[in-house]
């Protein structure tokens, strides 16, 4: 089995990659894994093992469409990660995301097509169906996204299944809460919050902190992705989701708690613009059909991240510092 990766050394990818290559995933343990990623400021080399033997690392932009058909030669599969994800930067400049999110998803798609890989999984985020007063959205929702990140990777979704209606690629869709772990980089709340309380720095809370999120440990979400992967139906979208749900600003008191430092540290800033006030997503599906449930419970998640970059200041400052923040 030969998969191709786009994206691979961001955090998620990377985790799924990581699993990938420890044996993580029954059935692919012998399966060879090709990380294509362009080392944006979010993309790093260091999340990746340096010399596996069934890795190779090509390092190129998804929209270099020669590099396209030179990789995807000979791989069984595509999981595609690779994407402008963060919403803070898509208000300043959106080009960026339509540029990688909508071009660079056609383009992997057309090569994915030409090439005659046999299954793609396209992985997105809750963020394309806007914000949800009550209630949980299903994956018959409405897309109705409020950013342009959101926009962008609403357009990803739709030109995805595009291509198993109009060639029918086998491809299914995932949509994801937000997601938290190791490796994350540090533009994000989690572990933006968490570096800054481990060096003495405020952190900051958009306007109320009211707005309500579910957090999703970056290694459930990489498990449903691999049964998706493997089970998943051609034209389908997957929500994966935890069922934990919490208010940022509670979860900024937590992660207070968690680094030992006061509570003086939470600043409150300006509201983000159009910021989305709840995401809620209904995993009936995923669980009904592929059997797929979340294992890591959020307290216990959150205290083993808190951890993580408690213990490897080595690989989060540097990125901090490089001023790959926003």
């Amino acid at each position: 089995m030969r998969i191709l990766v786009t994206g691979g050394a961001g955090f998620i990818g990377s985790h799924y990659v990581r699993t990938m290559l420890d044996g993580g995933y029954p059935g692919y343990e012998d399966a060879h894994v090709t990380v294509l990623d362009l080392l944006t400021y979010a993309g790093n080399r260091d999340n990746l093992p340096a010399s596996h033997p069934r890795l190779t690392f090509v390092h190129g932009d998804i929209l270099d469409r020669e590099l396209l058909r030179s990789v995807l030669e000979g791989q069984d599969a595509v999981v595609h990660f690779a994407a402008e994800s963060h919403v803070d930067r898509s208000i300043q400049s959106g080009a960026a995301f339509v540029r990688t999110n909508v071009e660079g998803t056609q383009a992997v798609l057309e090569a994915c097509l030409a090439a005659g890989v046999e299954r793609v999984v396209h992985v997105s985020t809750d963020e394309v169906y806007g914000s949800i007063d009550e209630g949980h959205w299903t994956e018959e929702s409405p897309l109705l996204p409020n950013s342009p990140y959101a926009a962008s990777k609403a357009a990803s979704d739709l030109v995805a299944l595009a291509y198993f209606r109009t060639h029918r690629m086998n491809l299914s869709v995932t949509r994801c809460s937000n997601n938290y772990g190791p490796y994350q980089h540090p533009e994000k709340f989690i572990p933006l919050a968490v570096t800054n309380l481990l060096e003495g720095r405020r952190i900051p809370v958009y306007g109320d902190g009211q707005q309500i999120r579910e957090w999703l440990h970056v290694d459930d979400h990489c498990r449903a992705i691999q049964r998706v992967l493997t089970a998943g139906r051609a034209g389908e979208a997957y929500n994966i989701g935890s069922g934990s749900s919490v208010p940022n600003l509670t979860l900024a008191h937590r992660l207070v708690e968690l680094c030992g430092v006061s509570t003086d540290l939470i600043e409150h800033v300006a509201d983000r613009k159009a910021h989305d006030r709840r995401y809620a997503l209904d995993q009936t599906k995923i669980e009904q059909e592929l059997g797929h449930r979340p294992l890591t419970s959020f307290d216990e998640g959150l205290a083993a991240t808190v951890d993580w970059y408690r213990n490897n200041p080595q690989w989060w400052k540097p990125v901090k510092e490089s001023g790959g923040r926003p």
